[in-house]
């Protein structure tokens, strides 16, 4: 019998560590995207609408 196989707690606890780490790094991602999207939007709200690249008559659908 192999070490893993007398040993089923390590097993569980390599996967919920590795499930962890996993967790932990989508959540900075998505905090650095709730951080970007943050700025992008204080941007769009302090621009005149001359300064928007397209005028919203242009953005309506045809």
């Amino acid at each position: 019998m192999s070490s893993d196989q007398l040993h089923p707690a390590r097993q569980i606890a390599a996967r919920l560590a590795a499930e962890n780490r996993a967790l932990r790094e989508r959540v900075a991602d998505l905090e650095a995207l709730i951080v970007r999207l943050s700025e992008e939007n204080e941007a769009l709200e302090s621009a005149r609408p001359s300064d928007l690249v397209e005028p919203i008559e242009n953005m309506q659908p045809v």
